[in-house]
């Protein structure tokens, strides 16, 4: 399998789900919750190809985010070898999975994140994908730091077409995050072209 081909959602799920068989192999059940575009494509929100799958928690309880267990560093170690595993069948990247969102935990999350988690489970792996109220957060503060209507990020907010509402929330978050005037006009200004361009 080419890397272009599994960075699609119906891949994605087909690499998690070997990854899920591996870990229930090694008697394991763990739970990770996943942003990004991994997450956009296996909601169905956009069918692009993407360069990894996000890995931004793991949880204490598979299944259950009343409260995010820790960041994901390190991994646990039946995840790691599951991951490296796959990457050799499928002749992937080393680190087609990581945890290279982990710094979210520095700067937080929107509020009731962990409540909103919707739950899938492959084999012994529990993946939470963050909401799409969230991942409109994420990708607004992500298209305010690369403000160009080329960029993924845009593009990604732009196909999750946010409501009046959902953008209410985003801006309030990313203005409450990032003080400076001149990032919450970059905001502002994402917002302004995104809804011109609401569906």
């Amino acid at each position: 399998m080419s890397d272009a081909k599994l960075l699609y959602g119906n891949d994605i799920g087909n690499a998690l789900q070997a990854v899920g068989e591996l870990v229930a192999a090694d008697d394991q059940r763990i739970g990770i919750v996943v942003i990004g575009g991994a997450a956009l494509n296996l909601l169905g929100v956009i069918d692009r190809a993407t360069q990894d799958v996000d890995i931004v928690a793991v949880t204490a309880v598979p299944g259950h985010t009343e409260n995010l267990a820790r960041p994901p560093q390190p991994l646990p170690p039946a995840l790691s070898s599951a991951i490296k595993q796959v990457a050799r069948d499928f002749g992937l990247p080393e680190n087609w999975m990581n945890r290279g969102p982990a710094g979210q935990w520095d700067v937080g999350f929107p509020p009731g994140f962990a409540g909103r988690v919707k739950w899938r489970t492959y084999g012994g792996l529990d993946v939470g994908l963050a909401d799409r109220l969230d991942l409109i957060c994420f990708k607004l503060e992500a298209a305010a730091d690369q403000p160009s209507s080329n960029s993924r990020h845009f593009r990604d907010l732009v196909a999750l077409n946010p409501s009046d509402e959902e953008i209410a929330v985003a801006s309030k978050w990313a203005h409450e995050k990032n003080v400076g005037r001149e990032y919450e006009t970059i905001i502002d200004r994402v917002i302004a072209h995104v809804t011109s361009l609401r569906k």
